[in-house]
């Protein structure tokens, strides 16, 4: 079985894939950094991440032993990510990872939990459960800076807010897997509900396409 879980930063599909992924066994991919582990080696090199043809060979030499590194959970892999991932040549050498995973989950799980920004969309459209994670931009940047100054670093809410805005501007503009829901996916607008309260309604709409 295949959950994908799509929508931009801060709407909490990550915390929601893992606890799904470990409520049913399943195996859990963030597709998220595998652009940000692009993005950062971009970064690490001097190079500019919008630079196509440096991109596409930084994609085509990804080691997953990279998605350990704690810098892609900053801001500057974020942002470089979400560069990276408006490049056609980029998503297309990434998409075969994807769906591999998706298909012969690792360790022999029954299903795999994929979250990101275009799994329902692209990389799994015939998954059998689709969610769709919103929220408003203030909520997502306010989650963003309790996330980051709980790990210790310096994080100004109106530079995050900013930051968010423009990540989203670019992916929804862009011309390869714009960020927008797949037509079959259920939307929760997660601005007023707590992980808890959105664990139970995605636990809901799974039971009711489960198999058996």
């Amino acid at each position: 079985m295949i959950v994908a879980i799509d929508g931009p930063a801060g709407s909490g599909k990550g915390t929601l894939a893992k606890r799904l992924a470990a409520h049913f066994g399943f195996a859990h991919l963030d597709t998220g950094l595998i652009y940000r582990a692009v993005g950062h080696a971009m970064l690490r090199a001097g190079l500019d991440p919008e630079d196509q043809a440096a991109a596409e060979r930084a994609a085509k030499a990804l080691d997953p032993a990279m998605f350990a590194d704690p810098a892609l959970r900053g801001d500057e892999a974020a942002n470089a990510a979400s560069k990276v991932s408006a490049i056609p040549a980029v998503r297309a050498a990434l998409l075969e990872f994807q769906r591999r995973f998706a298909a012969s989950p690792p360790g022999g799980a029954k299903g795999a939990v994929l979250d990101g920004r275009d799994v329902g969309t692209v990389v799994c459209p015939d998954a059998q459960v689709k969610l769709f994670l919103t929220a408003t931009p203030e909520v997502r940047a306010e989650r963003r800076v309790k996330e980051l100054r709980e790990r210790g670093l310096e994080a100004i809410y109106a530079r995050v807010l900013q930051d968010l805005n423009e990540r989203d501007a670019r992916d929804r503009a862009r011309a390869v897997a714009p960020l927008i829901p797949a037509k079959d996916a259920l939307v929760l607008d997660t601005s007023t509900l707590d992980a808890d309260a959105v664990f139970d309604l995605a636990l809901r709409h799974i039971a009711a396409r489960r198999p058996g």
